[in-house]
């Protein structure tokens, strides 16, 4: 299977055109480039081969991995902390349906990886984690996932990438381990998927001596590792790839000699150890000429031939590939980046998000009416999502400054400090602390009760040596949007910890490690599918407000929806007033005036009538005792709503005396209390909003109060 890039030039498509042409390659394995180039040039080069081609692509978490415009699932890592295993094989459904889409056969996913080695430079969030159970049972459910829609899942590295300290891309790693060792763990996923119907397994260039002990030789070339141990010992029969044999941990391999292969070599080396698809060969033709010359001189028989073409035809019958159709353009974008997709990473983050440390109860933040809360960002990537959504909930100031002196000076003022550490969401950036972001933050908690929220991979938290200090500790995996608003509705309460930790951080958490915390009664974020609203209907939303804009029935609006809960639809549209001066904002405060009878009144006798406190036919007398004895007791519920009760519309709620010219004589005058709740008012009056005071406590000193809005 061939490189191929669709965000190269017409000589590369030229090039694979006579891969497929004159040497006869079997595949292609898609790297950089976008989705409709990609599904474009598949379509050329399908028409280019007599028998159809396997097409792969590296997408461990989804098309993104390598192509732009496409939908970015979590790591994972990120996974790895999920306790829902259903939610897991959903990631593999989406990536296996996307895959589909494009015209992709196989997906070199998932890594089966165990991460032993928090130093491991290429694996890391690619794994789901250190525990061997943990790994198994996310791979089998991602498998289960992207092969339920047609796409054949590869698993990786063989034997096992995850206690190395250096990259195969680069060098040969070396793993010291033990073969008992590899046995127990290292090979433990891999038996468990073969059982769940594992399609194809890919080796990694590994130098293992116990598996194979000649000097610097590649696992992925290896006879003992590929035949006798993966074939023969775990009786695998389904397809085998190699690794990129472009790599440089298997392709600088010098034999014992210490000559360097020549162009091909490695091909042959690897295909004589018994894999099946030789992936990403340095130089195919010279490749195929060498495999050519050793069948002929039968270093190569027509039997171990055979084997891998007929499982090659095999799985290309049940790919379809017999029947093959050109992939249909029309629509693919949209097809490959489903509304469905946002609604689900909701849900993994609602379940990820992992409390490593509560004390005193710290999380949720509950009392919000006397506790002054500062934010101050550590890391170098963006934070916005999550600072918007922590200042929904209450009033956050934001601090900074060059000087932690500085910092700390201004953080005596406030009662709680909660510390968001933002790095880069794309793989393979660094995600560590530097040495001044360790010290502020030690400066900050040794002063401060704080909070700290940690938006990379748990391997972050590793250079910090005491978390003695730290009331709170949450870890967000990841620094989207979606992460970061999942996040903060944690903070307050909206939604409760449900994440456990995939990996150890020194002695100070293990893996399983993870608190829960309380869910309070505050709304939260979500897409519309999780709450069974439709996207696509909330769009008429916006037509509905700019016609209402445009008619003057209003300078601007801000619509917010919610159901079950969770905020679904937020959005302003235009401007706070007509002369189009400042546009609107989500955040601009509002008088409801008598939109209390519908938006306040009406929800709580909803709840009222459904508790069986009231009926429609519950008099006032009865709801609101200051009314008993007088002209209006016996008004009943029904009328009231629906302004049928004959009361006057309102009364002055103060009295002035003029003078002969009209000029006060007498500063305005409003009524007590207890003059407003005289059987006289009572008779005579309809309150009004102007007794908001008075109201408010007659809603706090009666169970019932709240209905009592009805009046104003």
């Amino acid at each position: 299977m061939a490189s191929v890039y669709s965000n190269k030039d017409s000589i590369h498509v030229n090039t694979v055109d006579k891969l497929i042409t004159e040497n006869k390659v079997g595949g292609l394995i898609f790297f950089q480039g976008g989705p409709v180039r990609q599904a474009n040039l598949t379509n050329h080069f399908q028409s280019k081969s007599k028998v159809p081609l396997f097409i792969g692509i590296d997408a461990e978490w989804g098309l993104s991995m390598r192509l732009d415009s496409t939908y970015r699932h979590p790591w994972n890592m990120t996974l790895g902390a999920v306790q829902d295993l259903k939610l897991v094989e959903k990631v593999g459904e989406s990536m296996g349906k996307e895959s589909k889409r494009i015209g992709v056969h196989f997906n070199f996913a998932p890594v089966l990886d165990i991460n032993t080695n928090s130093k491991n430079p290429i694996i890391g969030f690619r794994s789901f984690g250190e525990s061997k159970v943990n790994v198994t049972e996310r791979a089998i459910a991602l498998m289960n996932g992207v092969q339920n829609q047609g796409v054949f899942s590869t698993a990786k590295h063989f034997p096992g990438h995850g206690d190395t300290s250096t990259d195969s891309h680069k060098t040969l790693p070396l793993v010291t381990l033990s073969q008992e060792h590899i046995d127990l763990v290292e090979l433990y996923p891999y038996k468990r998927m073969f059982d769940e119907g594992l399609v194809s397994v890919m080796v990694g260039h590994l130098n293992i001596p116990s598996l194979d002990p000649r000097p610097n030789y590649p696992t992925s070339i290896s006879s003992s590792v590929v035949t006798e141990l993966l074939q023969n010992e775990m009786e695998f029969d389904g397809l085998i790839f190699t690794d990129g044999l472009n790599m440089k941990g298997v392709s600088t391999y010098r034999a014992i000699d210490s000559i360097q292969p020549k162009p091909g070599e490695i091909d042959l080396l690897a295909f004589l150890a018994g894999n099946d698809i030789l992936l990403c060969s340095e130089n195919a033709p010279m490749a195929i000429e060498k495999i050519r010359i050793a069948y002929q001189n039968n270093s190569i028989t027509e039997e171990r031939l055979a084997h891998s073409v007929k499982k090659i035809l095999h799985y290309k019958f049940k790919a379809g590939l017999n029947k093959y159709k050109p992939i249909e353009i029309a629509n693919l974008y949209q097809d490959i980046n489903p509304s469905s997709n946002e609604a689900l990473q909701y849900q993994l983050f609602e379940n990820a998000v992992t409390v490593l440390q509560n004390k005193e109860n710290i999380l949720p933040i509950q009392n919000l009416k006397n506790n002054k809360i500062a934010y101050v960002k550590l890391g170098d990537d963006e934070n916005s999502s999550f600072v918007s959504t922590l200042k929904k909930y209450t009033e956050i100031t934001e601090v900074s400054s060059q000087s932690i002196d500085s910092i700390n000076l201004k953080l005596k003022e406030f009662n709680t400090v909660i510390v968001g550490f933002h790095k880069s969401d794309k793989a393979w950036k660094n995600h560590d602390f530097t040495e001044t972001e360790l010290f502020w933050l030690q400066q900050i908690t040794k002063n401060n009760k704080v909070i700290l929220d940690v938006f990379a991979e748990p391997y972050s938290l590793l250079p910090i040596t005491n978390f003695e200090n730290i009331e709170g500790l949450v870890i967000s995996y990841q620094n989207s949007d979606i992460a970061q608003i999942v996040s903060a509705e944690l903070i307050f309460g909206a939604i409760e910890a449900k994440g456990r930790l995939p990996v150890s951080i020194n002695t100070n958490f293990k893996v399983n490690d993870g608190l829960p915390t309380e869910k309070l009664n505050r709304l939260g974020l979500t897409s519309p599918e999780n709450v069974d609203m439709n996207p696509v209907k909330l769009l008429e939303i916006e037509k509905i407000a700019n016609k209402a804009i445009e008619d003057k029935i209003a300078p601007g609006i801000v619509v917010l929806v919610a159901r079950k809960g969770k905020v679904v639809y937020q959005k302003s549209f235009g401007y706070q007033t007509y002369d189009k001066v400042k546009m609107v904002s989500t955040t601009d405060l509002y008088d409801v005036a008598s939109l209390t009878k519908i938006i306040a009144t009406l929800p709580n006798v909803m709840q009222q009538y459904d508790k069986g406190n009231v009926t429609l036919e519950t008099n006032l007398g009865n709801m609101v005792p200051i009314f008993k004895n007088s002209n209006k007791s016996n008004i009943n519920f029904k009328d009231l709503l629906l302004h049928n009760a004959q009361l006057q519309p309102y009364i002055p709620f103060y009295k002035k005396t003029l003078d002969s010219s009209g000029k006060p004589l007498e500063k305005y005058y409003r009524k007590t209390p207890n003059e407003l709740f005289s059987k006289q008012v009572a008779d005579s009056m309809f309150v009004r909003n102007d007794y908001h005071d008075t109201i408010m406590k007659v809603i706090v000193d009666n169970p019932l109060g709240a209905i009592k809005l009805f009046v104003f």
